[in-house]
């Protein structure tokens, strides 16, 4: 049996627990002018399913001139997804990965043992203003993968999984939901979609999933009555059967869960962890900074400067 984060002895059952398990309010942060809302990792909830980190950024109007810059800076133990819904990025690593990160596509970064990497908007905005939203998502590995080698994998919105019907339009990018599968190659049973729903539309929720989450990125949507208005992540229990539904203006939503992992992960920064003797040895090959021979390289093309180690 897998560990649960949900199978606690305070935690009530039966008759004594609603619909939602755990509903999550994002911590807002104002990088000068970017707005930042980081629903997980939570004090409720370190994870769901795999997924350990969820922040949606913007949206934000990047002016002609300006831009985001996102130094290289290191990932162990975990891949990444940037889901843009508005604007693009520049997303450079060392493995020599060089590509633009845009509306719809998915681009899976798995860290493994270790992986540097950077995001900047560089001439995105060149041509006039540029606004940018969208969602920035890490999976944690489980233990068998924490030390594989780094990868990339880029699958353009056209390569996934569209279902339409009765007012709904549910994109997949990870995993499997709904009898689709994403194209993108993952390392643990998780799913990860994009969902828009027309007013009053019902959507029913995967149920073949050990953990899942709603998080509303749009509009609002009730759930066995009850309201949920933008930026909330709700915590469904494992197995309920349940319908979401939007509200008068609509809404668009993000479904997340999966398989839980063998038991809960270590967070320091960018390094994610089953142990935090891992998350030490990342902090010292980093600060090290052997780019030629050492456990990171900066990226080809991206190397004149980094983000040094924090101190706490």
């Amino acid at each position: 049996m897998s560990w649960n984060p949900a199978l606690d002895p305070h935690t009530p059952t039966g008759d004594a627990v609603d619909a939602i398990e755990t509903v999550i309010i994002p911590r807002a942060r104002d990088l000068g002018g970017f707005e930042v809302r980081r629903a997980l990792p939570a004090p409720q909830r370190q994870m769901v399913g795999p997924f350990i980190f969820f922040d949606q950024f913007g949206p934000a109007e990047i002016l002609k001139g300006d831009s985001i810059d996102v130094r290289p800076h290191p990932h162990i133990g975990l891949a990444t997804v940037t889901y843009i819904y508005q604007g693009r990025m520049h997303h450079r690593d060392s493995l020599g990965t060089d590509a633009w990160i845009e509306p719809g596509a998915v681009n899976w970064m798995v860290s493994g043992h270790g992986i540097t990497h950077s995001e900047r908007t560089d001439d995105a905005t060149a041509e006039g203003p540029m606004t940018m939203s969208g969602l920035q998502t890490w999976v944690a590995l489980p233990k068998d993968h924490e030390d594989r080698p780094a990868a990339f994998e880029h699958a353009p919105a056209d390569t996934l999984p569209v279902l339409e019907a009765e007012g709904k339009t549910v994109r997949l990018l990870l995993g499997t939901a709904y009898g689709a599968k994403a194209p993108v190659r993952t390392l643990s049973e998780m799913f990860y979609a994009d969902a828009v729903l027309a007013p009053g539309a019902a959507l029913p929720l995967p149920d073949d999933h050990e953990d899942r989450g709603i998080y509303v990125v749009e509009g609002e949507i009730s759930v066995a009555g009850d309201i949920y208005p933008a930026g909330r992540m709700m915590v469904l229990r494992p197995g309920d059967r349940l319908n979401v539904t939007a509200g008068p203006q609509g809404a668009r939503l993000v479904l997340l869960g999966g398989e839980t992992l063998e038991g809960p992960r270590y967070l320091w920064w960018n390094f994610v962890a089953s142990s935090k003797e891992r998350i030490e040895e990342a902090k010292e090959a980093w600060r090290a900074g052997e780019w030629e021979s050492g456990r990171f390289q900066l990226p080809p093309g991206d190397n004149a400067e980094f983000i040094p180690l924090p101190d706490r």
